[in-house]
């Protein structure tokens, strides 16, 4: 593959990028969003039903989707149940109270899988619960304002080098930190567009020594939507840039099928997608 042009080096670092909205499928639509509502504090931004195409989905998030990140739930018509494989790991939610979090699911009869407290030789107190589906939930403590509170999508990957590679020069991420953890066998690195306490970021694990994985993909979790002035550059960028790491561009870019909505997909190298989405034509949605 010839080399990228100098252009095509700078674009993801000049693009105007943030994170838009994770998209995954879960069991009971209504459940989840009553879940997300009750113990979460979320709203329900946006929904609509696609009888033709046999599904609904259900937009949840803290503020308007021009500012904020969300989540798209989707619901398969009769679907109850998805696999959610071994790679996928979590989500992330600061709060200003995990503690009341954690009482108000017990005593709605749902998972606490790691109860509140103190981080392991720290001070943060955080827990882990799951939700109607099953997908973990890390809870953080932050204290209040909380510009973005959905603050993390975590998920693992074989070789942490090659992605923290691929991600900050083909996607234009920022490396805001690493974290290794040699006692209990991972190390961390959390990647994303601004300030870890402001916007929702990548948190890509590795577990040492694990270079494979059994049902890595699952059924459940599908993508990242992040926003872009330009597709067609973005795309031509993530081709050029990936090189020999094992990133590839998955959807060329163009408008979606009756929508006048431009989008590119892509996938890092290890499988998982990210959609960029036209910034403008996104906006024109809402």
């Amino acid at each position: 593959m010839a080399a990228a042009s100098e252009d095509l080096k700078q674009w993801p670092q000049q693009d105007t990028r943030r994170f838009l909205h994770a998209v995954y499928r879960v069991g009971d639509l209504d459940a989840t969003i009553d879940y997300y509502k009750k113990h979460f504090g979320m709203k329900q931004l946006r929904y609509r039903d696609v009888p033709e195409e046999k599904y609904c989905n259900a937009f949840m998030g803290y503020g308007p989707e021009d500012k904020n990140f969300c989540l798209e739930l989707t619901q398969n018509y009769g679907t109850d149940h998805y696999d959610l494989g071994t790679g996928f790991g979590h989500f992330a939610l600061a709060l200003p109270d995990v503690y009341k979090a954690c009482e108000s699911i017990k005593k709605a009869g749902g998972k606490v899988s790691r109860d509140a407290g103190p981080v392991k030789g720290g001070k943060t107190v955080i827990a882990f619960v799951e939700d109607p589906t099953g997908y973990k939930w890390e809870l953080i403590t932050r204290e209040e304002p909380i510009p973005e509170p959905i603050a993390q999508v975590m998920l693992r990957v074989t070789d942490l080098d090659r992605s923290i590679k691929w991600y900050t020069e083909a996607l234009g991420c920022k490396l805001i930190r690493t974290r290794d953890n040699p006692d209990n066998g991972y190390k961390l690195a959390f990647l994303g567009y601004g300030p870890e306490e402001e916007t929702c970021v990548f948190e890509l694990t590795y577990n040492y020594g694990k270079d494979k994985y059994d049902n890595f993909k699952g059924e459940g979790y599908a993508q990242v939507a992040l926003s872009s002035e330009d597709v067609y550059k973005t795309a031509e960028a993530v081709k050029q840039l990936s090189g020999d790491l094992g990133g590839k561009v998955v959807r060329e870019p163009g408008p979606l099928p009756g929508l006048k909505t431009k989008i590119t997909s892509v996938e890092d190298p290890d499988g998982w997608k990210v959609v960029f989405v036209d910034n403008k034509d996104f906006l024109a949605e809402l």
